[in-house]
């Protein structure tokens, strides 16, 4: 994920200001601000499929799932004392057990997720599994699950937190179902990539496709 151009460093109090009020969305890295980019058809699908999938799976439950416009808060990879470290983003699908915890009295940046779900995009997939997860297993005790979804082929990717490390699981194909065991919900890839049209990969993208 590109730095912005004009490179102006803000607060985190500036930033929440900023955003509170603007009609676009931003993420904030140690400072910066960045727009998020516009999102693809199948991006917005698998979206509304994922939420609809697990919000189902959870009625009744003390889980509850929250959508995109949920900004999720977390800290540095090593603790610092400036003003500006920090991330806040959001998330494309997140999920929250028992009581909810903000960052303020706003109630709109979360601070103990459970499951925090990603969306891969070219622009974004090495920033998520990089940078950002980094810092969520450094900062985000609550997160037990953290789940990488493909947009260019059937494939989701699972870390789960154990008692000392994170533990890698996936899901590759139409047919097979991945299994969230924080939240006890199933991710059947057929519902989750309903009505995503699969365009013809290149060599590229081929080299990088898992066995089905």
């Amino acid at each position: 994920m590109a730095l912005p151009q004009e490179k102006l460093l803000y607060t985190v109090e500036q930033y929440l200001a900023m955003e509170r009020a603007a009609e676009e969305r931003h993420n904030y890295i140690d400072g910066y601000v960045i727009k998020l980019a516009g999102e693809s058809l199948a991006h917005s699908t698998i979206n509304v499929n994922l939420l609809r999938i697990i919000s189902t799976q959870l009625l009744g439950k003390p889980c509850r799932a929250l959508s995109p416009n949920m900004k999720v808060k977390s800290g540095p990879v090593f603790e610092a004392r400036k003003s500006r470290q920090g991330i806040f983003s959001y998330a494309d699908v997140s999920v929250v057990c028992g009581t909810p915890e903000f960052h303020d009295e706003l109630r709109d940046v979360l601070t103990n997720p459970t499951v925090i779900i990603e969306i891969l995009s070219d622009s974004t997939a090495g920033y998520d599994l990089d940078q950002k997860f980094r810092r969520y297993r450094a900062q985000l005790t609550s997160l037990q699950d953290y789940v990488l979804v493909e947009q260019k082929v059937p494939w989701i990717r699972l870390y789960s937190r154990q008692a000392n490390n994170w533990i890698f699981t996936d899901a590759a194909g139409l047919e097979e179902t991945l299994y969230l065991p924080s939240i006890e919900c199933r991710l059947p890839l057929r519902e989750v990539y309903d009505r995503v049209e699969f365009a013809e990969l290149d060599e590229d993208d081929a080299d990088e496709t898992p066995e089905s």
